[in-house]
């Protein structure tokens, strides 16, 4: 039904009536002209709305079904919030309005700015990068300047784990570092020993999620905090994973000195697609000086914003960040308050354990005990029926749910990662349980072949090296 529009093609039909223009013809430079017919496909309404409404049915989000994929908290997003970022005064603001005739939104920026360093235990903020490999970049930069400052130019590596989100490596020589890789231990966390070892004095600082990408705590974050901090270097706190931690514990009582929120995952606002996305980025006092300028600050009644800031990486953003994200996270926080924060990663972490023990008999875990927000299973017992986590992961499809997060972490063999988020419910949890154990039991069975799984999509498997190296984006007339 998704190629009808496409198939049904012809030769004088039209899908529009538009009366007699009544604006004078104005020439315009030829270069400006488009002198060639445009190859579009000739249907008429009916089979442009068909196409439409099919293409909209076949549209997977989190508002459709279960969307699990592990390490991009897919979470719903309160219609709330969505509906106060559609309000008049917010959508119209533009960026170089004075700042008397906004003094609303800066105050609302200001006030998420102090909540977001109640949560994570920092003491400022800058909103403006606008995503999360941008709010790793101005986190880096921000230590880059900051022993730039000190005559400490030496520190031009950073450590980095090999359970660390891909994006890591690539803001940090981005941000004019080199990279290190330090080793995970057996049970998911730092490798002690490889950290004291690479612990030099070319160490600007490492860069950790906590919960890493495996969905593990590491108990020793104290004891790395020590060391990278006894060899001069900064700790950066990739916040990707904060969803596990809400109201419960704070980066900044573990000894992180740079933390980046990504507010299209943890703080609910629409993800990917859905987006844009936000990654405010938070330090401790004495690297306040180092933020992104401007910054905003207040003036006994009056907010505003600050470019007295010397010391300052200088500016990222052309304007003030995505303002409306900004606002739908400050709506979450506080229609939820402390008591829902914590509620949510509770119910997060709850929901990633259940499944965790409801199927590591068939799926088995990648690290030993209790995970956090996500579970990182492995479909390696799979193997032997001929059947991958790919496999799986399109016959879930079948079954009605989004596939997990497949092959990340690459030090889990076959991974699975699959993070619940605090928006399902048991019943929903529970049928994506029987889904998975029931998909166990037709590849021991034998009685499907998984290479043509999903069995009830339009589309089924595809080339996916063709299709990445050779995309087709847009339809083409056939000779």
């Amino acid at each position: 039904m998704i190629g009808y529009i496409f198939n049904n093609s012809k030769a004088g039909k039209v899908g529009y009536s538009l009366p007699p223009s009544d604006v004078p013809k104005a020439e315009l430079p030829k270069g400006l002209v488009n002198e060639k017919e445009l190859d579009l496909p000739e249907v008429t309404e009916v089979e442009v709305v068909r196409h439409v409404t099919a293409m909209a049915k076949e549209t997977y989000g989190v508002d459709t079904g279960f969307y699990p994929l592990g390490s991009c908290t897919m979470k719903y997003n309160p219609r709330i919030n969505e509906e106060l970022a559609t309000l008049e005064g917010f959508v119209n603001l533009h960026p170089d309005t004075p700042i008397e005739g906004c003094q609303g939104a800066l105050e609302m920026m200001y006030n998420l700015d102090k909540h977001f360093c109640a949560i994570t235990g920092m003491d400022a903020f800058t909103l403006a990068p606008a995503a999360g490999a941008h709010g790793e970049m101005t986190g880096m930069s921000i230590i880059h300047q900051y022993h730039k400052s000190r005559g400490d130019t030496k520190r031009n590596k950073v450590l980095i784990p090999d359970s660390a989100h891909g994006t890591n490596p690539a803001s940090a020589v981005a941000s004019g570092f080199e990279t290190v890789t330090i080793p995970s231990n057996s049970s998911g966390g730092v490798d002690m020993d490889a950290l004291d070892k690479n612990m030099t004095d070319e160490i600007a600082g490492l860069m950790l999620t906590n919960p890493n990408t495996a969905g593990i705590f590491d108990p020793n974050i104290c004891e790395i905090a020590r060391i990278v901090h006894s060899r001069g270097g900064l700790l950066y706190y990739d916040g990707a994973n904060l969803n596990a931690l809400m109201g419960i514990s704070r980066p900044g009582d573990f000894g992180f000195d740079v933390v980046h929120l990504n507010l299209h995952k943890t703080f609910s606002t629409p993800h990917g697609g859905g987006g844009p996305g936000s990654a405010p980025v938070g330090v401790k006092d004495f690297l306040k000086p180092y933020l992104p300028v401007p910054h905003v600050a207040k003036n006994g009644d009056t907010y505003y914003f600050d470019y007295n800031m010397p010391k300052s990486m200088g500016r990222i953003r052309a304007t003030w960040g995505n303002f409306l994200v900004l606002l739908k996270a400050y709506c979450y926080i506080r229609t939820m308050g402390p008591k829902g924060l914590k509620q949510a990663s509770e119910h997060a972490v709850l929901s990633a354990n259940y499944i965790r023990v409801k199927i590591n008999d068939l799926y088995p875990e990648g690290f030993p005990g209790l995970c956090m927000h996500e579970c990182v299973m492995s479909g390696s017992p799979l193997k032997k029926f001929n059947v991958l986590t790919k496999d799986v992961s399109k016959r879930l499809m079948d079954y009605g749910f989004h596939p997990p997060t497949n092959y990340f972490p690459l030090i889990i063999p076959e991974a699975i990662m699959i993070e619940p988020t605090e928006s399902e419910s048991k019943e929903m949890v529970d049928s994506f349980i029987a889904a998975m154990r029931a998909i166990y039991k037709e590849a021991e069975e034998g009685k499907i072949d998984f290479s043509l799984t999903p069995l009830t999509k339009e589309v089924s498997r595809v080339d996916e090296t063709k299709a990445a190296r050779t995309p087709i984006l847009r339809w083409t007339k056939k000779a």
